[in-house]
């Protein structure tokens, strides 16, 4: 065996398993992503059509249209990140450059102007692409990350575990902070508040992906000899049967989850509107904005056991069952929703808890696949493109990032949403629908799409012992 610094690192070198220390600091990156993600999701159309001033389906519109060109970027941004050659590594190096940027991208993203609707609307989409610009050049990077930074599959979805758990607690202090630091900083004005809120949060990011820059390293390169051919790449990647399944199952979830998300404020705002509680003989009043901060750290810490718990489930079922069988029951959970009534306050939690609690496995389970599918490359085609293979998946989650955030405000507009006027009976309906059926049927699809996902577990350790053997003989 070599030593090498153009060779693949051999299992048996570099050792199967990682330190704590390095999962939670490459955990800790994902919880700074989450700072932004799970804006992104559930605040991003209210702050848009309520706070920022542009109609449903403008809002839905320049959804689409900034997520796609964002989405296109990150092929281009994982052949970028491949072709790095710097004393920190490939990928390492951009966490620690681009946290700032991503700061500054944010807080002018949630930055209202004084212009006119036009230029309002001009405005957004310049800021907003700008922001996913910035967003992708670190997460390509921190995504590529977890498939070089030990060759084991098994031990990446330990790491997987961890970065979940860890993204999981990023989204909960957003759901118990966002609106109350909105209101702190605001001070009444909601548009200063969103502004100085991603500011803080940002600048928390900056620090998480520092510490991600420190704390890990990178253990698996390309064969030696090596080099960049992105035709070859692209057909190769193409051709990679086991990423083109998750892929495609990848924007079906997304896709759900993006929908259930951005309604979930629309959801509390008028339909459930304020309910009164009776705990332990005491009646306490939940308005709106304190059910959406009771919402949605209640649902976060069930994912976050989900996520603890999804080891469990790949040990009894294998990847690929626990993945879709994951998927299936979320979404049919999911149709519950529409029969529940405002006053249903405690049925309303535990509901979107058991949903939560999958959506947690799947999220696990779905970068654990990914970086499979960069071992089958490497095994298939003797040739190793983890930047392109986790860009390319990112462009897959951002089409469905896409997808829900622009079906959400067409559907929305379809149904006769304007904030600005009363609320038609037609609307509820379409919000109840928005929390419900609607995304159900995507979710189911994502589901079966995964049935035919050809990587188990028995493969890949085939694979693995494989590589292994192929890499200790360079």
């Amino acid at each position: 065996m070599t030593n090498s610094k153009n060779s693949s690192i051999s299992i048996q070198e570099s050792g199967t398993r990682l330190s704590v220390k390095e999962k939670i600091g490459y955990g800790l990156g994902d919880m700074a992503s989450n700072f932004y993600f799970q804006i992104f999701i559930v605040f991003l159309p209210m702050f848009y059509t309520n706070v920022f001033g542009i109609s449903a389906a403008a809002f839905g519109t320049m959804i689409l249209v900034t997520r796609i060109f964002d989405a296109v970027t990150d092929p281009v941004m994982g052949v970028i990140a491949d072709g790095t050659k710097s004393r920190w590594g490939k990928y390492r190096p951009y966490l620690i450059f681009f946290g700032l940027p991503l700061t500054i991208g944010g807080v002018l993203s949630f930055t209202t102007p004084d212009f006119s609707s036009t230029w309002k609307l001009v405005y957004a989409y310049i800021s907003y692409s700008l922001l996913m610009i910035l967003y992708t050049a670190i997460n390509v990077p921190y995504a590529s990350l977890m498939g070089v930074i030990t060759p084991d599959p098994d031990e990446r979805t330990n790491v997987s575990q961890y970065r979940f758990v860890l993204a999981f607690i990023g989204q909960l202090i957003i759901g118990l902070s966002a609106l109350g630091l909105v209101s702190y900083f605001g001070s009444g004005n909601e548009q200063r508040g969103w502004q100085m809120t991603v500011g803080l949060f940002g600048i928390i990011a900056v620090v998480l992906f520092a510490i991600t820059f420190f704390t890990t390293k990178e253990r698996v390169h390309p064969p030696e000899g090596q080099k960049g051919d992105i035709v070859k790449d692209l057909k190769n990647l193409l051709s990679n049967k086991p990423w083109l399944f998750i892929g495609i199952a990848t924007i079906f979830q997304l896709t759900f989850i993006v929908m259930r998300g951005s309604s979930t404020t629309y959801y509390f705002d008028y339909y459930v509107r304020e309910q009164s509680l009776n705990l332990f003989g005491k009646n306490l009043a939940l308005t709106p904005a304190v059910f959406t901060s009771t919402f949605l750290p209640v649902s976060t810490l069930a994912t976050l056991v989900g996520a603890i718990l999804a080891k469990f489930f790949v040990d009894k079922l294998d990847k690929k069952q626990a993945y879709s069988g994951s998927l299936m029951t979320s979404a049919i959970l999911c149709c519950g929703f529409y029969f529940l009534q405002p006053h249903n306050v405690i049925p309303i939690l535990l509901l979107n808890s058991a949903i939560s609690f999958f959506i947690g496995i799947v999220s696990v389970l779905q970068w654990a696949i990914y970086t499979d599918t960069a071992d089958y490359g490497e095994w298939k085609f003797e040739r190793r493109n983890t930047g392109l293979i986790m860009a390319a998946s990112l462009f897959a989650l951002k089409v469905g990032l896409a997808l829900g955030g622009a079906i959400f405000g067409w559907i929305l507009a379809f149904h006769g949403f304007d904030s600005s006027a009363a609320t038609e009976p037609d609307t509820i309906f379409g919000i109840r629908m928005l929390m419900s059926f609607y995304p159900a049927v995507i979710g189911i699809l994502g589901a079966l799409v995964m049935l035919f996902y050809p990587l188990k577990s028995s493969v890949m350790v085939k694979i693995a012992e494989d590589l292994s053997k192929r890499r200790s003989e360079i």
